[in-house]
């Protein structure tokens, strides 16, 4: 059986967005319930940490790397 490919995007001023079936887990090693898709907290403001809550459209974040500068 072939694994479906996973996809992790760093979203310009925003989150990190995780499309595909992964397993989430804390620093304890326990895991998060989550579905196919989601996403995570890039900039350390969100209500709802690991997870992406919007805050970053809030506080004016602003983050775009790219993979080749």
């Amino acid at each position: 059986m072939e694994q479906e490919k996973v996809t992790i995007k760093i979203n310009d001023n925003g989150s990190i967005r995780v499309n595909g079936k992964v397993e989430l887990l804390d620093g304890a090693g326990e895991p998060y319930e989550v579905g196919e898709s989601f996403s995570l907290c890039r900039c350390g403001q969100s209500g709802k940490k690991p997870f992406c809550d919007g805050t970053h459209k809030q506080i004016g974040f602003e983050s775009a790397p790219r993979a080749k500068e």
